[in-house]
């Protein structure tokens, strides 16, 4: 051996030494991958059981909010939430679905999961902006022209919708044209746009075509609006208008620049 050279100690030393580093590291790498997928199919798997086969996530309590006129058992009782499901399988569009066709007075409502045993129906209800008499009831009408529930009694402030079609001429064709339910849209939009003061004094909005729709109050004065077209303008005329003759009888906003009053 002391005869060896250089070169053959070098390359002996070599071999003694193990594989290259490169794939000690490769092999080193592949181990903690595969020990990692290993943790990952066991966090799943239990993932898995605890969202859909364990007693620790399931629908024990329907809680509800923003009511009105609605009772929290009637929503209850319409949203029909399965009880004992798991929580992540209650299918909330379902829910939001059926109280909409359930119960027509809700406007909107958001179903969610409160994690880990509730579900939340967060409820808005309609308003009524004008109400329909039919047959000794009230029809309550929102402010997209939406009929929506039927009262015993008209609420409190809400004018009532009268018809006033004649039965031939232009006024009849109109309405035959136009149809009654963009007569009623036509009506609310009216009613959006009265003032503050006018709209609690006023007691009904009648309609005898689109271009012919008036109001009358509950002192006894009329106005007469027009179309339902320049709501806003309309609106911003009347108050100046009653304002500067508090004494008149009638107000005519139907062309708003050019009002008129009338009567003492």
């Amino acid at each position: 051996m002391a005869g060896s050279t250089t070169a053959e100690r070098g390359e002996r030393e070599r071999e003694s030494s193990g594989p290259p580093p490169v794939r000690r590291f490769g092999r080193r790498r592949l181990h903690r991958i595969i020990a990692l997928a290993v943790v990952l199919v066991f966090v799943g798997s239990g993932a898995f059981w605890l969202l859909y086969g364990s007693d620790l996530v399931r629908v024990e309590r329907v809680s509800v909010s923003g009511t009105a006129v609605l009772t929290a058992a009637q929503v209850r009782g319409a949203a029909d939430v399965p009880l004992g499901e798991q929580l992540i399988s209650v299918d909330t569009e379902t829910i939001e679905a059926r109280l909409a066709k359930a119960l027509p007075r809700i406007d909107t409502v958001d179903v969610a999961r409160s994690w880990p045993h509730e579900i939340t129906l967060k409820v808005t209800e309609r308003s009524p902006v004008l109400v329909v008499r039919e047959e000794g009831e009230f029809i309550e009408v929102d402010d997209e022209g939406v009929r929506f529930a039927t009262v015993s009694k008209a609420p409190r402030g809400v004018p009532e919708l009268k018809w006033e079609t004649p039965g031939s001429g232009s006024a009849a064709a109109s309405l035959r044209r136009l149809g009654g339910d963009r007569l009623v849209r036509a009506a609310v939009r009216v009613a959006g746009a009265l003032p503050g003061a006018v709209a609690e004094a006023t007691r009904s909005v009648k309609v005898r075509s689109y271009d012919d729709i008036s109001l009358e109050l509950a002192d006894g004065r009329t106005v007469d609006w027009g179309s339902a077209e320049k709501g806003a303008e309309k609106g911003r005329t009347l108050a100046a208008l009653m304002k500067a003759e508090p004494g008149a009888r009638h107000f005519d906003v139907s062309v708003p620049t050019a009002p008129a009053s009338s009567g003492s």
